[in-house]
Formats: C-alpha cells, sequence, structure tokens
C-alpha cells in the first residue's frame, strides 16, 4: 500500500475529504494528524519551496511500523482556489507519480461537477467518494482513464 490517506482540507484546515488507507492510528492520531498537516503545509511558501514535504507524526502518536520504527510520509499536495488536496505516500514512491494523480482527481472533479468548488464538496460529499474510489483503490492508483470514470459516473447519474 503506498498512499496512506487522501485529505481535502481548506483554507482553515476544515477537512473536506478524508480517506485512510492506513488503519493502524486511533481517531485522535488521525484528528492530530490533520492539524498537524495543514500547520505544515499551510505554512509553506507556494513559490519558493515544492509541493513535498517530509510528514512525521507527532512522536505522541506512536505510529510505528511492523518492523518497529518511527512511521515517516512523504506528503505531495496542491492547492486549489482555497483547497489543499493531499496525498501521504510512502518516502520510497515517486511523489510525482502521486502529485499527477491528485491533479488528475482535480481534473474529473471539474468536469463532474463544472467547475467544482467547496460547497459541492459539502454537499455531494458521497459523489466524491465514489469519485475518489474509482481512482484510488485499496491505496493505491486504481484507474487513470478519464472516459472510463467519466462514463461510470454518468452511469451513476443514471441511477439516481
Amino acid at each position: 500500500m503506498s498512499i496512506q490517506f487522501i485529505l481535502v482540507l481548506n483554507r482553515q484546515g476544515k477537512s473536506r475529504l478524508v480517506k485512510w488507507f492506513n488503519n493502524s492510528l486511533t481517531l485522535q492520531q488521525k484528528q492530530q494528524n490533520i492539524i498537524d498537516i495543514h500547520r505544515l503545509i499551510s505554512s509553506r511558501d507556494s513559490k519558493h519551496q515544492s509541493n513535498f514535504v517530509q510528514f512525521n507524526p507527532s512522536s505522541h502518536q506512536h505510529a510505528v511500523s511492523s518492523k518497529g520504527q518511527q512511521q515517516n510520509y512523504k506528503l505531495c499536495y496542491r492547492r486549489y482556489a482555497g483547497l489543499y488536496f493531499i496525498i501521504s505516500i510512502d518516502p520510497k514512491e515517486n511523489e510525482l507519480i502521486y502529485l499527477e494523480s491528485l491533479h488528475f482527481f482535480v481534473e474529473i472533479l471539474d468536469i463532474y461537477f463544472k467547475n467544482v468548488c467547496e460547497i459541492d464538496l459539502i454537499f455531494n460529499f458521497y459523489k466524491l467518494y465514489f469519485i475518489m474510489d474509482e481512482i484510488y483503490l485499496g491505496g493505491e492508483i486504481q484507474d487513470i482513464s478519464k472516459q472510463k470514470i467519466l462514463q461510470r459516473l454518468e452511469m451513476l447519474d443514471s441511477i439516481d
């Protein structure tokens, strides 16, 4: 499993999408991670720093791998208008692939919602999770065919 979690946060740090693929953390640890991630990413200078950053969960969380080592993650993120789209991956993974997958995810949202905005994500969260599950499944990138995904969404709308 390459992807640990996917987050969409607004500028104030409110969660608009949260999907955890690694279930070894408690609810309190997950909430603390979201706070720490927002603090880390929102303070970065977008003009002079990359869209990648190492993230070490707080020491009080005891996020430990099966080998007994402290877990470290690489965050890939992009800001679109007032939203941060964040994906956490293993440090060994190619971050450009995951950064592009985030952009692909936003492109699909933009096409589906016809100029997606934060309010679309709030009131259509169930569709948002469906779209995300079409792209990411079990902590891996599942499908990157825009045409296939949009056809599936059209089929879902016809049933709705």
